[in-house]
């Protein structure tokens, strides 16, 4: 099950919500491998969700371009996290105003710059 809520995470990090099969492999393997606490924590989220099944419950689809997040997917990530203290909730406040590009929320994993290294890399 943490498994699968690792795939969740990655897919709700990427931009429109959507990777293709190569990324989601490239990042889950480098998250998986990445220590101790990563994998503590997808066990606590697991505990949360037994029985979980991406793709029956909707929270995933597959299509020729790769996998994609769907709102209910992104909606169960929130609702776990919350129930685990792993994500900050916050009350409601005033509204923000936006002066630069916005942060993402506490509970994606932002994975954007690779593709600018992994270009550099190749060309050189």
């Amino acid at each position: 099950m943490s498994f699968q809520i690792t795939i969740l995470k990655v897919l709700a990090g990427h931009p429109e919500g959507q990777a293709s099969l190569a990324d989601l492999t490239h990042y889950v393997a480098v998250l998986t491998s990445s220590g101790a606490d990563w994998s503590q924590r997808m066990k606590r989220l697991a505990t949360r969700a037994p029985g979980l099944d991406i793709f029956t419950s909707g929270y995933v689809l597959r299509d020729s371009n790769g996998w994609r997040i769907t709102d209910a997917g992104r909606e169960f990530l929130k609702l776990i996290e919350a129930q685990t203290g792993d994500a900050e909730v916050h009350p409601p406040g005033p509204p923000l105003v936006a002066l630069g590009p916005l942060d993402p929320p506490t509970n994606v994993v932002q994975l954007v710059d690779h593709k600018v290294q992994r270009r550099r890399r190749a060309a050189a």
